[in-house]
C-alpha cells in the first residue's frame, strides 16, 4: 500500500502541474488512457469529448458497476506555493479533481492486480464537471449503450472532514442548480430627467428584492431552497439612467417540484414588476445540475464497504446545497455519492490556496475497490 500511495501522489502532482478546463482535458485524458492500458484494462477515449472509460472484467458474472472520477480544473490563479503548482496561468485544480483522478487510477491498479470480484467494472473519467456538462455529454455519446452498468459510485474530497473519515447519506445529498437571467428593457435617459424615459434601475432593484420572497413565501418551510442574485448589469453611467439591465443568479433545490415552483414564481414576479414600471421583462431559466439523490440501499452498502477502511464512517446529517454533475448518472442507474476527508485545516474548495491532501489518496482508492468487490462478490 505504501508503494501505491507514493505512485498515486506522483500521478496527482503531475496532474496538478498541468490543469485543464472542461472539455479541454486532452493531456489529462491521454495520461489516464495510457495508465489504464499499462494496467491491462480495455480503454475507450473521446467519450463525450474528452472522457475516458476503462473496462476491467473478471469471472463469469454479467453484472457491471461503474466507478467515476472527474478530471477538469477551474479558471482560478493558484496561490498554494506548492512545488508542483500549476504551470498554466489562471487555471488550477482548486476542487481536487487531480486527486479524484489519481485515486480512481489507484483503485484500477488494485483491482487489476488483486482481483477479488466477479463481473465488470467500468472506470469513468469524466470531463467538464464544474459547469455541469460532462456527464451529460458522455451519456449523449452513448455511454450506457456502449458501456452498460447496473450501479454507479463516486467520491469527492471534503475540506474540514479529517483525513480517513468517510460520510454519505441516503436520499438527497447535493442540490440541483438552476441558473437564471432576467433582462429588463425600457428607455434610458438623462439622470436629471427620469420622467422623460422608462429607466430600468429602480425596477431592477425592486425585482432583486421581490425575488427573495419566492423562498420565504412560496416554498413550504419543510422544503430546502435558495434563490441568489449574483449580478446586476446595466448600460447606465453616473449621469445617465439605464434603459437595459440584466439580473443573473442561481437557484438551489432538491426536487423537480420545488424547481418548477421557483421558475413559475420568478416569471410571475418579473412580469408584474415590468408592468408596474412600464418596461418589458424576459426570463431565461435553465436547469444546469439536477439533484444528487443516493439510493438508500446502495448508500448503506457503501457505508459498510468503507467501514473497515475509514477511521470514522458516518451518515451526513443534512444534504449540501452545492451541486454535482455525478447526479446525471443517477438518473439512469441507482448509485451513491460520498465524501472522504481532506483534512480539518484544508482550504475551502474553489479557493486559490486549496490543495488536495495526498494522505487521502489511499483511502479513496481502497474505498473504490471495496465497493466494487462488495457489489460484485466472487462466487
Amino acid at each position: 500500500m505504501k508503494d501505491l500511495a507514493s505512485l498515486m501522489t506522483h500521478w496527482r502532482h503531475d496532474l496538478h502541474r498541468h490543469p485543464e478546463f472542461g472539455f479541454e482535458e486532452t493531456r489529462t485524458a491521454a495520461f489516464v488512457a495510457e495508465t489504464l492500458r499499462e494496467l491491462g484494462l480495455e480503454v475507450a477515449e473521446s467519450i463525450g469529448g474528452t472522457g475516458v472509460v476503462g473496462t476491467l472484467k473478471r469471472g463469469t458474472s454479467n453484472r457491471a458497476i461503474a466507478l467515476r472520477a472527474d478530471m477538469d480544473a477551474l479558471r482560478i490563479a493558484e496561490a498554494t506555493g506548492a512545488g508542483y503548482a500549476s504551470k498554466t496561468p489562471g487555471t488550477m485544480h482548486a476542487c481536487g479533481h487531480d486527486g479524484h483522478t489519481a485515486m480512481l487510477l489507484g483503485a484500477a491498479k488494485l483491482l487489476a492486480e488483486e482481483g477479488g470480484f466477479d463481473g465488470t467494472i467500468r472506470f469513468l473519467f469524466q470531463p467538464a464537471e464544474e459547469w455541469g456538462q460532462g456527464a451529460l455529454a458522455m451519456l449523449k455519446d452513448g455511454l450506457m449503450e456502449c458501456f452498460p452498468f447496473d450501479e454507479v459510485y463516486g467520491l469527492h474530497n471534503m475540506p474540514g472532514l479529517p483525513v480517513g473519515h468517510f460520510e454519505t447519506r441516503p436520499g438527497p445529498i447535493m442540490s440541483a442548480e438552476d441558473i437564471f437571467e432576467i433582462t429588463l428593457t425600457g428607455q434610458g435617459g438623462h439622470a436629471s430627467s427620469p420622467h422623460w424615459g422608462r429607466e430600468v434601475m429602480v425596477p431592477a432593484c425592486a425585482l432583486v428584492m421581490d425575488l427573495q420572497t419566492i423562498v420565504s413565501r412560496r416554498i413550504a418551510p419543510t422544503q430546502t431552497a435558495v434563490v441568489s442574485v449574483t449580478e446586476l448589469i446595466s448600460d447606465g453611467t453616473r449621469n445617465a439612467l439605464p434603459g437595459h439591465a440584466r439580473i443573473l443568479g442561481d437557484a438551489r433545490s432538491f426536487s423537480p417540484e420545488v424547481s418548477a415552483t421557483i421558475e413559475t414564481e420568478m416569471r410571475r414576479i418579473a412580469e408584474g414588476i415590468a408592468t408596474q414600471y412600464g418596461v418589458t421583462a424576459q426570463v431565461r431559466y435553465d436547469r444546469e445540475f439536477v439533484p444528487t439523490i443516493n439510493d438508500p440501499e446502495l448508500a448503506e452498502a457503501m457505508m459498510q464497504s468503507a467501514a473497515p477502511i475509514s477511521a470514522v464512517t458516518q451518515i451526513r446529517p443534512e444534504p449540501m446545497t452545492g451541486s454535482e454533475d455525478f447526479a446525471r448518472f443517477l438518473t439512469h442507474v441507482p448509485g451513491c455519492f460520498a465524501f472522504i476527508g481532506n483534512g480539518e485545516s484544508s482550504a475551502p474548495l474553489h479557493a486559490p490556496d486549496y490543495d488536495f491532501n495526498d494522505a487521502a489518496l489511499i483511502h479513496g482508492a481502497r474505498v473504490h475497490a471495496a465497493i466494487a468487490r462488495a457489489r460484485l462478490p466472487e462466487a
